[in-house]
């Protein structure tokens, strides 16, 4: 049986956020709601809508007077975005690794092997797109719908800037990063042991972003 009718502005979110994050909305670029309303053959007022919880995920900058823009990365951007990572991923491997069930692992596992298939062949799209899925799929593991809020929109940020990050340089095989360790430690049910290798996970993201500024 077929669920219920998605509303008008629930679509036309969707699409620009995806729209956003694979970059046809490219940061700082003008966000047109009558040209975006056309090409999605919607309405204006749902996309208008959509414009405004992007708004709220920090995903579209409203400028009073001036229209809005897909918000830019800026090196404080990034800056806050890992330590926020840090701050919340840190603590959803901790309780994860006391709630991992068999089937969760199996399955985090399976993510793995699909996102070192990627790294292996340097297709860093596919890699983002295993990542992403890796690390949503751990915060929904623990159940937590206020941390998984927060975490949910976090990775989609992280998503945007690495999509920016490996689309405007050669490919470079050490900035896709294994998940080996983390999985072996949140497998261990050892909650102390994976949030330390999480940290180390970020930790490794960072420093190579800040050894090029």
């Amino acid at each position: 049986m077929a669920g219920p009718r998605k509303r008008d502005s629930d679509r036309a979110y969707e699409q620009l956020l995806e729209m956003i994050l694979d970059l046809r909305l490219p940061p700082g670029g003008v966000v047109n709601e009558h040209a975006l309303a056309a090409e999605l053959n919607l309405g204006r007022m749902p996309v208008h809508e959509a414009v405004t919880r992007l708004a709220a995920d920090r995903l579209a900058t409203i400028m009073p007077r001036r229209g809005t823009v897909v918000s830019a990365i800026a090196l404080k951007d990034v800056v806050d975005m890992f330590e926020a990572r840090e701050a919340i991923e840190c603590g959803v491997a901790y309780i994860a690794a006391s709630r991992a069930t068999p089937e969760d692992l199996e399955h985090l596992k399976h993510l793995i092997e699909v996102a070192d298939k990627a790294r292996a062949g340097e297709q860093w799209e596919d890699y983002l797109k295993g990542d992403h899925a890796f690390h949503t799929f751990l915060v929904h593991m623990i159940k937590n719908p206020l941390l998984q809020d927060a975490a949910d929109r976090l990775l989609l940020h992280n998503l945007r800037f690495w999509r920016l990050y490996f689309s405007a340089r050669p490919v470079q095989h050490g900035a896709m990063l294994s998940h080996d360790k983390l999985h072996a430690a949140i497998s261990s049910h050892d909650s102390d042991k994976a949030e330390l290798a999480m940290r180390e996970h970020i930790g490794n993201s960072r420093a190579m972003i800040q050894s090029l500024f």
